[in-house]
């Protein structure tokens, strides 16, 4: 482990001290691949607490942690807040993507971390950040790149996403890890070893680093800097002994 990964778990075992001691429900900020890899190892030495994660969806990446004490049995309410980034004048916006969105909002001198994912649509996006920023962001977000732009923030019941995927259906000699990849990014398995032994690879937040890794059906893959799917199931032969599996892959 890392001297940065070391002072991660550091953070996580004084949030659970805080909460603990004082009764209180605590929360991390928002968390990427690795720092929810480090969240989920350290959750077993935890039991005195209960331990979860949301980003503020379903199938959010970047995900915050919560410290509650076994004493509270109400769900938490995580501080995060969704805003609705749309163009002033939509026919004249420019085609923006997921990087332009995030490095206008980081030019506002917002620090990665109290920042969500964020869900590009195809006029506009949704951006999840810490509560407490929310109006920040509002105020000041005005242009992204040429195009100007408002920010609002919107109430839970308002967020309406359905995540838009591509089915990938076909045939694999063994349900194993690498070969469900080479299947969803149309590539070698050669060429994706060092995907997963390189620590890219990431299997519902959990980082796994064995080629020969067998995933279940309905967990959700990710690979850093690739994008992520889910595998949905597998069922039945070919007549050469391959399995059939079908995969949704996000876009």
């Amino acid at each position: 482990m890392t001297k940065e990964e070391q002072q991660v778990e550091r953070r996580f075992l004084d949030l659970a001290q805080t909460a603990y001691k004082r009764g209180i429900v605590t929360y991390s900020d928002f968390l990427n691949l690795n720092e929810l890899n480090i969240f989920q190892g350290i959750r077993p030495k935890l039991s005195y607490l209960v331990t979860d994660c949301f980003g503020g969806y379903e199938l959010a990446e970047r995900q915050i942690a919560a410290f509650i004490p076994d004493a509270l049995v109400f769900c938490p309410e995580y501080p995060i807040a969704c805003l609705k980034l749309s163009p002033l004048q939509e026919k004249f916006a420019e085609k923006l993507t997921h990087r332009d969105y995030l490095g206008a909002v980081l030019n506002l001198g917002i620090d990665r971390s109290k920042l969500g994912d964020i869900l590009v649509e195809e006029h506009g996006a949704f951006l999840f950040c810490q509560e407490r920023i929310a109006g920040f962001i509002s105020d000041n977000l005005t242009r992204i790149r040429h195009t100007p732009f408002m920010a609002r923030e919107m109430a839970p019941k308002e967020f309406d996403y359905e995540p838009k995927y591509c089915e990938i259906v076909g045939t694999v000699a063994s349900v194993r890890l690498d070969r469900l990849l080479a299947l969803a990014f149309g590539a070698s398995r050669s060429s994706l070893t060092s995907f997963i032994e390189g620590g890219r690879v990431f299997v519902n937040g959990k980082l796994i680093t064995s080629n020969g890794y067998q995933p279940r059906e309905g967990e959700l893959i990710s690979v850093r800097g690739m994008g992520r799917f889910c595998y949905k199931s597998s069922g039945g032969q070919s007549k050469k002994g391959r399995h059939y599996v079908v995969l949704w892959k996000y876009i």
